[in-house]
């Protein structure tokens, strides 16, 4: 297989390397830091890069992974398997934020 980065055009390479420098400097430093991650998983019919990115640091770092799931969206079933804890909450409701807060706790005190 060949390495598709070494085909990028120079302004592309350019681009790809200020997202990896960005990600090494911001999110997998917060993320080595933390005891957890806690993801807002995107549909299972929108594939989010970024989301991917993330989750596949978390499981690089071996971080316990807290999986929010909006209620109705379909989640993988690998991700599932993977994920500590799955909670299926409703972010723009108190209910749903309370929910979040309480599976987060709930997580921490494991």
């Amino acid at each position: 297989m060949s390495d598709w980065v070494e085909k990028l055009e120079p302004d592309d390479r350019e681009s790809w390397n200020e997202f990896v420098e960005h990600f090494r400097r911001d999110a997998l430093e917060k993320m080595t830091e933390s005891a957890f991650v806690a993801q807002l998983v995107p549909d299972k019919d929108g594939f989010d890069v970024k989301f991917a990115v993330e989750l596949g640091a978390a499981i690089m770092l071996d971080k316990p992974i807290l999986a929010i799931v909006i209620p109705g969206a379909e989640m993988p079933l690998k991700l599932r398997l993977i994920a500590d804890v799955v909670v299926e909450a409703d972010l723009d409701t108190e209910e749903g934020r309370q929910a979040i807060s309480r599976a987060i706790q709930k997580f921490v005190n494991q």
